[in-house]
């Protein structure tokens, strides 16, 4: 691999960026490329690198687009036989693709710095999230309140996408103080990329936000992005047991679980 590619992926890396690394790893008989011709694919579908141009590139480029969707990894056969019945050359030959999804290091932004706050961040930080808190209080985002966290910004909840990134695997957690905190700062937290995003408290709560959302002329597709109340049901009470109850619906989203008892699936 050239040093471009690795510059490439530090690079994208670095950018909390999502992209697809794509290595054909077998080839037989008459192909373009062989095993080990790479490139990258990012999410407009411009490339670097060659896995051999033509019909094959395209239809790697298109696969490699799903997979930016998706985020999981494949391996994909081509054929080159008989373009008529879809394959992607006449060479002869056959090529497999290894499509891998280049994805962010997952991120918890916790934005309330109070008692669940303190418990999601840890347990976060033990789940193997980056862990990000901020409070608009003085005094509140600490190192000694938050020793597991990345970072720690004290700022107005509007102004927080100008100080962190966001990106598609990015986490959100609301542990606010209440309505009024989220309403004036929501609208710019909903316009950023994340992979969820959950505000705490009651139905009542979460709707009468929504409804002061809407008049501010929040659009319906982004409030539908909101998971509040957040959590799994566990019947959950202290600032501890609460977390594991918001953690285990983030991980649930994170890998499409169903959130079932396992005794259930038996």
């Amino acid at each position: 691999m050239s040093v471009r590619f690795f510059h490439d992926l530090d690079e994208i890396q670095s950018r909390g960026e999502t992209a697809v690394f794509c290595t054909i790893v077998r080839s037989s008989g008459s192909t373009p490329r062989h095993i080990g011709s790479h490139m990258i694919v990012y999410p407009s579908g411009t490339i670097s690198g060659s896995v051999g141009g033509g019909e094959l590139e395209t239809q790697v480029i298109e696969a490699a687009k799903q997979v930016v969707k998706d985020g999981e990894s494949r391996t994909i056969k081509y054929r080159f036989v008989d373009p008529a019945k879809g394959d992607v050359g006449v060479c002869g030959g056959e090529a497999e693709v290894f499509l891998e999804a280049i994805v962010p290091d997952p991120k918890l932004i916790v934005i309330g710095a109070g008692h669940v706050g303190k418990a999601v961040a840890s347990l976060g930080q033990f789940l193997g999230f980056k862990v990000t808190v901020s409070d608009d209080r003085p005094g509140f985002c600490t190192k000694e309140s938050f020793p597991e966290a990345e970072e720690l910004i004290q700022c107005k909840m509007a102004a927080l996408p100008s100080k962190t990134q966001f990106t598609p695997a990015t986490y959100v957690v609301l542990t606010t103080r209440g309505t009024e905190v989220d309403v004036v700062g929501l609208p710019k937290i909903l316009e950023q990329p994340f992979a969820y995003l959950g505000i705490i408290g009651s139905r009542r709560r979460w709707q009468v936000t929504k409804t002061e959302l809407s008049k501010k002329g929040v659009a319906p597709k982004l409030l539908k992005r909101v998971h509040s109340p957040m959590g799994l049901e566990l019947n959950a009470e202290t600032p501890e047991e609460i977390a594991v109850s918001i953690m285990a619906e983030i991980i649930m989203n994170k890998h499409h679980g169903d959130g079932k008892s396992m005794k259930s699936l038996e």
